[in-house]
């Protein structure tokens, strides 16, 4: 799973690559403990346009369907199996039309061990942005009037697979990396198969995790409070 994750760089620092046409106004500040129900900028490409335009949006961490009544929902919707997607009625319109990505610094991941949980960071080797793939929904809150521009709620959710080779050493799963190759078929809102896609990003995470790295760090991460440069640092030297 993927409970936390760190954006040092926001803005054109963020998302590298991918080539966004719109950013939204006010993007949150750099986290580095990003929690769910936190917001944080996500990518996608709206079918409004032709074609599609792609941009960097503000959205909340936990996916909140259209369907749902409130969004306390989002709270438990925060990773999606990648594997069960078509099985679940929160993520089968999202994986066919609405798809993201989650530009990122890395991610915590806790280890058992002996003594017990011990968070690691991960984060690519060479301090580039490491891509999530990941679900969107638009969501109406219905206590709010339609001139209310908090009216609707921009949420996502995380897509995880099996995690492989030193990553499994430390949990069973791991996020969905992308790499610059499948973002443009991930984003497309056009696309018939989007289980091929998401099949073909899934078979590439592997190549992306090769390229990481990771160190345990203090355990001061797990307060949601706490938020500094200092979260990331590996654990002997805290």
């Amino acid at each position: 799973m993927c409970g936390r994750f760190v954006v040092a760089k926001v803005g054109n620092e963020l998302v590298g690559e991918l080539r966004v046409d719109l950013q939204a106004d006010e993007l949150p500040p750099p986290s580095y403990n990003v929690a769910p129900t936190d917001r944080v900028a996500i990518v996608l490409d709206s079918a409004k346009t032709e074609p599609p335009t792609r941009r960097l949006e503000v959205a909340r961490w936990g996916l909140v369907p259209s369907w749902a009544k409130d969004l306390s929902i989002g709270a438990r919707a925060f990773n999606a199996r990648s594997e069960e997607l078509e099985e679940k009625r929160m993520f089968q319109n999202a994986l066919q039309k609405r798809r993201a990505i989650i530009p990122s610094s890395g991610y915590y991941e806790w280890q058992q061990q002996a003594d017990g949980k011990v968070p690691h960071f991960i984060h690519p080797a060479d301090g580039s942005p490491l891509l999530f793939a990941g679900l969107y929904e638009w969501w109406k809150d219905p206590s709010k009037g339609d001139d209310d521009p908090a009216r609707w709620v921009l949420s996502f959710t995380i897509l995880t697979r099996e995690a492989i080779g030193e990553l499994g050493s430390i949990h069973g799963r791991m996020p969905v990396f992308l790499d610059v190759d499948h973002a443009d078929a991930w984003l497309d809102p056009t696309i018939d198969y989007p289980r091929d896609v998401l099949d073909a990003a899934v078979d590439a995470a592997p190549y992306v995790a090769e390229t990481l790295t990771f160190h345990p760090v203090a355990k001061d991460v797990g307060n949601v409070r706490n938020n500094s440069p200092a979260l990331i640092e590996p654990l002997d030297a805290a």
